[in-house]
């Protein structure tokens, strides 16, 4: 036994050592070995745009070198590649842009920075082509801003307007005994509808029907403008389907060209005056990007502007590039807020709200920076709910046109399965000490004390949240009230009901900070820096596929999408202030 004992020992010190060696010789190479690759680029090149790999604003950097050293270190950022794509506008090497087949992630307010950031390079005359078997909404959006857009003769353009579908649980509930107990602010707060009716309230279809019109003219309008179609008859083709096969589509002016992809190449050596035999010369945007933030001259400018990217859910813990957590959170505004060389914060939000109390702490670290230096928000995608809560008290708040926002309300759910068990045959008994001593119990029924105290609970986050909006935006409490109510609304709309200042971008963003604090030269440094544990490093191992990429191999995406979202409602502790539904724009 002490025999076996011995090699069990002997086995796992040889694997120990191994694992440190390797991970050591690993580590010694990165931080002492050369730089990455360099990326050269030809003359008379073309950038292929593809964005399939970008996801959010801000790729993240970590304080840990173990994670640097074992994550994708070739992700980059979406304001990486706007930045990029300003920098090619004068490159004397690039000639144009190349848009392939581009399925993304983006949302709507990102695609619309990438499609201003294409219309501000095209007024060098230089080129930006498109090409796809098939464009669904979305991508036809930021496609349609290309000089020319080409259509595979057999595929199609997905053109018919935006609808929103909800599930309700209500009959589901009644009939397995598994209920949500619901407790909320805001008639418009629907997140918790489907779990109360079995079909959409007139408040909550309201909202919606306003929410998808107002980002259908944003799109439309920014489409006609580069296609030189009235909004009207892009209504008509959307009505009546006209563009659903190639032909149509053409005839529609939606496409120029319907043809196969070699066509398309070869009109684009055309353009390069090379030879239709030969190869023309190219570079991906995240090799160009790589090489534009490795070569680009550094301001030696002393002032500097943060900004801080506050991207996904909000949570309670230290946070991620997907996650907004207080930890990140509150120690990046706190440096910037103590750095005498920082003149002013620009606060990036892409959030749909999540845990209240998280998003009270950032709103009190920005409170506390506002009153030494300006802090400017620029909303992307959404900025709603939390999302608004951490937004609402800025120096000037900007939001594109499609930006969803809004959401100025909370609630809280707790699931009960009192109904299931007792249909199992199983019952709960509860012994306490006093009245209230008792916590929640989610098999035997709500008890009407704790529903009371919790309710207070809401209304109180509620009446917080309400006067935080009013104080920061120089509006009476009746004001905000009447506006909020859970209900959620575009930037155009926004900045109508003063939620928002300007309609406008990031870049724009930066800019008025730097009017704010009075400096014209500065440079930028981004924000958080995430710290990350062990077992986080475990999980960036590049030869190890996660757990995500299993099931979705499984289940499928759609299915995946499904799975996560009952998983977001079981991991929901705490009062939320989230936005009322999903939406994806496809």
């Amino acid at each position: 036994m002490k025999f076996l004992g011995n090699v069990l020992a002997t086995i796992v010190g040889i694997f120990v050592f191994t694992m440190l060696f390797f991970f050591g010789i690993v580590l010694i190479g990165v931080l002492f070995g050369g730089e990455e690759e360099s990326v050269t680029v030809k003359e008379n090149s073309v950038i292929e745009l593809n964005l399939e790999e970008i996801h959010n604003d801000y790729a993240g950097k970590y304080s840990d070198p173990w994670v640097t050293v074992f994550s994708d270190t070739k992700q980059i950022g979406l304001t990486d590649v706007i930045d990029a794509i300003g920098a090619a506008k004068t490159d004397e090497n690039i000639k144009g842009i190349s848009i392939l087949n581009n399925n993304s992630s983006l949302g709507m307010a990102q695609s619309k920075a990438v499609r201003d950031a294409l219309e501000d390079f095209k007024k060098s005359g230089k080129f930006v082509m498109a090409y796809a078997n098939t464009y669904s909404q979305k991508e036809y959006y930021l496609n349609s801003v290309a000089n020319t857009i080409y259509l595979n003769p057999v595929g199609d353009l997905d053109f018919k307007g935006l609808s929103s579908d909800l599930l309700f649980f209500k009959d589901f509930q009644d009939k397995t005994g598994i209920k949500m107990e619901v407790i909320r602010h805001g008639k418009y707060k629907s997140a918790v509808e489907p779990f109360l009716e079995n079909k959409m309230s007139d408040a909550n279809r309201e909202q919606i029907t306003a929410l998808l019109n107002s980002i259908w003219n944003s799109v439309v309008t920014d489409i006609a403008k580069s296609r030189n179609l009235s909004v009207q008859k892009l209504n008509e083709i959307a009505n009546g389907l006209l563009a659903r096969t190639p032909e149509m589509a053409k005839a529609q002016k939606l496409v120029d060209v319907v043809a196969y992809e070699d066509v398309y190449h070869n009109a684009i050596k055309k353009l390069l005056k090379v030879d239709t035999k030969d190869k023309y010369e190219t570079v991906s945007i995240a090799d160009y990007t790589r090489k534009f933030t490795t070569t680009s001259i550094p301001s030696d400018a002393k002032d500097e502007i943060a900004i801080i990217y506050a991207q996904g859910e909000i949570q309670s813990g230290e946070g991620d590039v997907n996650i907004i957590g207080e930890g990140a959170m509150r120690r990046s505004i706190n440096e910037a807020r103590n750095n005498d060389d920082v003149k002013a914060v620009v606060l990036r939000i892409d959030s749909p709200g999540g845990n209240a109390l998280t998003s009270d702490l950032i709103w009190r670290e920005i409170e506390l920076t506002k009153k030494v230096k300006p802090v400017v928000v620029s909303m992307g995608n959404y900025a709603a709910s939390g999302g608004y809560y951490i937004a609402c008290n800025a120096t000037k708040i900007f939001a594109e046109n499609n930006t969803i926002t809004g959401s100025i309300g909370v609630f809280g759910i707790l699931p009960n399965f009192s109904g299931l068990t007792n249909k199992m045959g199983i019952h709960s008994e509860q012994v306490k000490t006093h009245e209230n001593s008792g916590n929640y119990n989610p098999f035997a029924p709500i008890d009407e004390k704790f529903k009371v105290v919790t309710t207070e609970g809401v209304e109180q986050i509620y009446k917080t949240f309400v006067s935080h909006v009013a104080q920061g935006r120089k509006m009476t409490f009746a004001q905000v009230d009447a506006i909020a109510q859970g209900r959620v609304w575009t930037g155009s709309d926004a900045i109508k009901i003063g939620l928002v200042d300007k309609i406008g971008g990031l870049e724009d963003a930066i800019k008025e900070a730097a009017r704010l604090a009075k400096i014209k030269t500065y440079n930028t440094q981004n924000y958080p820096e995430y710290k990350k544990n062990f077992d986080d490093f475990l999980e960036n191992l590049p030869f190890a596929k996660t757990k995500e990429r299993l099931i979705k191999e499984e289940i499928g995406e759609e299915n995946y999408k499904v799975m996560e979202q009952i998983k977001r409602v079981q991991n929901y502790k705490g009062i939320q202030a989230r936005m009322p539904f999903e939406i994806s724009i496809q």
